[in-house]
């Protein structure tokens, strides 16, 4: 008995150390806002060119780049592709759940995949963890995956350098 109580309050001591979650979960539910300096939208294809200094909204989320492709199915689900200016890397930045933390992060291009609710950053791709203003964290690769749903990040090939 005594060896089943240790068990348990250290696995809920443990859940304490546990990360929260990545994005805030509201964010999920809200409309993607989209500006730039120019937009083409083709409605037979259901797809809409964004182009010069593209920045798109979805509540905390933030992405920003030179370029972004919006694919929308005809269930309203939208898949965006944003692509850096040459030399550049887009930006990602998305408030975190229950804290005054956020992750930002950068690559030469970026893909968000609404149904999902997954982000990805391709190419000199870095992620940061923001506690306030303060660096907690930082993580680099060719490519990082966050999944804001189940919670987890991935990370293939570490960035040359």
């Amino acid at each position: 008995m005594t060896i089943l109580r240790t068990i348990s309050i250290l696995a809920a001591g443990l859940g304490l150390l546990c990360p929260p979650a990545w994005a805030e979960k509201a964010d999920r539910d809200k409309p993607m806002l989209i500006e730039a300096d120019a937009m083409r939208h083709d409605e037979n294809k259901l797809l809409t060119l964004f182009t010069g200094q593209v920045v798109a909204y979805k509540g905390t989320m933030v992405l920003r780049g030179a370029r972004m492709e919006v694919q929308q199915d005809k269930n309203g689900q939208q898949v965006a592709h944003v692509w850096a200016a040459p030399k550049e890397r887009v930006l990602f930045r998305q408030k975190r759940e229950g804290v005054d933390e956020c992750t930002e992060g950068e690559g030469e291009m970026a893909i968000y995949d609404s149904q999902a609710d997954v982000v990805t950053l391709i190419q000199r791709a870095e992620v940061r963890i923001l506690r306030g203003t303060v660096l907690a964290d930082q993580i680099n690769g060719q490519k990082i995956v966050f999944n804001n749903t189940t919670e987890v990040m991935t990370v293939d090939s570490p960035a040359p350098g």
